[in-house]
C-alpha cells in the first residue's frame, strides 16, 4: 500500500523542486511529474514526488480525513 500526503506548494525552486508544507511540516519535493504547478496548488506527495495536484474541494476534503485520522490516533495513546 502506497501513502500519499497532502501539501501546499509555498515556493518554487528553478531545479524543479518546491517547498511545500502540511500541518507545519515542511518538505522539499520533486515536481517532475507535475505540469504547471503553482505556488498555492494543493499536492500529493509520495517518496518526494509531487505526483498529482488536487481541486479546491478535493484537497479541503483529504485534509479533513487526515486531521480526522491524526485525531483518532491520539485518543487512543
Amino acid at each position: 500500500m502506497c501513502l500519499a500526503i497532502p501539501y501546499t506548494i509555498t515556493k518554487i525552486n528553478d531545479n524543479c523542486t518546491a517547498k511545500a508544507v502540511s500541518n507545519n511540516v515542511s518538505v522539499e519535493v520533486r515536481l517532475d511529474l507535475l505540469e504547471h504547478a503553482e505556488i498555492g496548488n494543493t499536492i500529493l506527495v509520495h517518496a518526494g514526488f509531487a505526483i498529482q495536484k488536487l481541486e479546491k474541494n478535493e484537497a479541503d476534503e483529504l485534509y479533513a480525513l487526515w486531521n480526522e485520522a491524526v485525531e483518532s490516533e491520539e485518543k487512543y495513546k
